[in-house]
């Protein structure tokens, strides 16, 4: 983690880039997690900007346009977006952005972007968000971020906020992908992404991905985002995600990626998304996202 002892708080109550209701009410579900508090008690200045004002769609939920729902709205709130975290960081502050499904992304990206020549990026996440209109089986921008911020796919979004791609193929690691669409697939080799799927995790183990994932960017990015979905992880830990996928990251490996990612002081901003109290279990899902940020910004059992 970098020394900023500054932290912005960013809520982007956005469920316009999936189709399950639920994932806009995650901020909610985190901040009353107690994420303020814990960051507090870790000697952090945290400044609470509630949240981003999404758009309610005119027609229905998943109006298409070019197989792209919700486009409209999704890139008036990423642009609000990407305006806040700016600002933020150029006030000296660490963003850390709650969403919210995980197109918000391309909000943040592109706002964190203008302040990195090398922007790096860590996707944790069960899949590769690496689809464009012509790729995606769904229409679902959650789907597209990645590549949008690389620079792939309809221009609405990868033109937002800013002209040009936010970020490079070879500034990215993937980690914990299990369930990739065959256009990604494509898009990972063609571009020749980083990516370390439950395969790598389960062969090397963790620590090992972490740091060798660590060494592959700490050479060729000037900053480094952690774009984190709680999806990543395995249902049966984070149960409220919309998107589960069996087979994922277990509770101890991720925090202690998380406390790796600490240790090497590298982590410039950050984001937590697809937490779906709707889908959960008590609140479990997004106690696990606060109990991981806590790891992140350099909590210790002892």
């Amino acid at each position: 983690m970098s020394a900023n002892k500054k932290i912005s708080v960013i809520g982007v109550p956005m469920d316009l880039g999936q189709s399950r209701r639920g994932v806009d009410m995650g901020p909610s579900a985190v901040r009353y997690a107690g994420m303020k508090e814990r960051l507090r008690d870790l000697g952090y200045q945290v400044k609470e900007l509630g949240n981003i004002a999404v758009p309610y769609p005119k027609e229905d939920l998943n109006a298409e346009e070019d197989n792209l729902k919700n486009l409209e709205e999704i890139v008036k709130a990423s642009n609000e977006l990407a305006a806040c975290v700016d600002s933020e960081i150029s006030n000296g502050h660490f963003p850390l952005i709650v969403g919210g499904d995980h197109s918000i992304s391309i909000g943040s990206l592109a706002g964190i972007s203008k302040h990195y020549n090398n922007l790096g990026v860590i996707w944790y996440d069960a899949h590769g968000d690496l689809n464009t209109p012509d790729t995606s089986p769904s229409g679902n921008i959650h789907g597209m971020p990645l590549a949008a911020s690389l620079g792939i796919g309809d221009s609405r979004l990868t033109e937002l906020y800013e002209k040009g791609p936010k970020i490079k193929p070879e500034n990215v690691v993937i980690i914990g992908a299990r369930s990739l669409d065959l256009g990604e697939k494509e898009l990972i080799r063609e571009k020749g992404i980083q990516v370390y799927t439950m395969h790598e995790i389960d062969r090397m183990g963790m620590p090992a991905v972490i740091e060798e994932a660590v060494e592959y960017l700490k050479e060729r990015t000037d900053g480094l985002h952690l774009s984190l979905d709680l999806d990543g992880l395995d249902p049966s830990e984070a149960p409220g995600v919309g998107t589960p996928v069996i087979g994922g990251m277990t509770y101890r490996e991720s925090h202690l990626a998380m406390e790796m990612l600490f240790e090497i002081g590298m982590i410039t901003s950050a984001e937590f998304v697809e937490v779906n109290p709707i889908l959960d279990d008590g609140n479990r899902t997004a106690n696990l996202a606060v109990g991981l940020m806590g790891s992140l910004f350099g909590e210790k059992l002892k």
